[in-house]
C-alpha cells in the first residue's frame, strides 16, 4: 500500500534514509534529524512531500520529493529527492508503485516531468531504464555548498543570518 506520509512515519523515514545513505556509501554526509524532517514535511508552509510504501503494516519504503518549475514547460514538475525501498521488500513492485504514485500525482496536477538523480554504479538504473526513464547526459548536475557556497553568499553583500 502506498499512502501520504503522516507525522508518525517520522522515525521510519529518518531511518530509512539513512538506510539510503549506508547503500550510497556516504552515511558521514547524512544529518538529518527526526525534527527537521518533521518540520519539513508538516510545518506550516511544507516544501517537501513523502509518500510511505506499507507492507505488513510497517514502513518498507519511502518516496521523498518537492516541486521544480519548468519556465520551457510552464508548469510544475517532480523532483525525486529519495526513493528507497528496504532490502526485503526489493522485487515486490514497492518501487514501481511508489514511482507510479508520483506519476499519477504529475498526471493529475498537469506537471509535466518527473526527474531525479541516480548514481552512475547503482544497479536500479536497470529498472529505470525498463520503465522508460531516459537518462539526461548532457546535464552536469553541480553544487555549491559548505565554505565555497558561505563565500559566495558573503560576496553578495546581504545579511546571511
Amino acid at each position: 500500500m502506498i499512502r501520504p506520509a503522516e507525522p508518525h512515519d517520522v522515525p521510519a523515514l529518518v531511518e530509512m534514509v539513512y538506510e539510503l545513505a549506508d547503500f550510497e556509501r556516504a552515511r558521514d554526509q547524512c544529518h538529518l534529524t527526526e525534527a527537521q524532517l518533521h518540520a519539513a514535511l508538516f510545518g506550516p508552509s511544507p516544501a517537501v512531500f513523502c509518500h510511505v510504501a506499507e507492507a505488513g503494516g510497517r514502513p518498507v519504503g519511502l518516496a521523498l520529493w518537492f516541486l521544480t518549475y519548468s519556465t520551457w514547460e510552464g508548469v510544475h514538475g517532480i523532483y525525486l529527492e529519495d526513493l528507497y525501498v528496504r532490502p526485503d521488500a526489493r522485487g515486490t513492485g514497492t518501487g514501481k508503485a511508489l514511482l507510479a504514485t508520483l506519476a499519477a500525482v504529475c498526471v493529475a496536477h498537469g506537471y509535466r516531468r518527473l526527474e531525479w538523480g541516480v548514481l552512475d554504479w547503482n544497479p536500479a538504473r536497470e529498472f529505470y531504464d525498463h520503465l522508460g526513464a531516459e537518462p539526461k547526459s548532457e546535464w552536469v548536475p553541480y553544487r555549491l555548498s559548505g565554505a565555497p557556497l558561505a563565500a559566495l553568499a558573503a560576496s553578495s553583500g546581504a545579511p546571511t543570518s
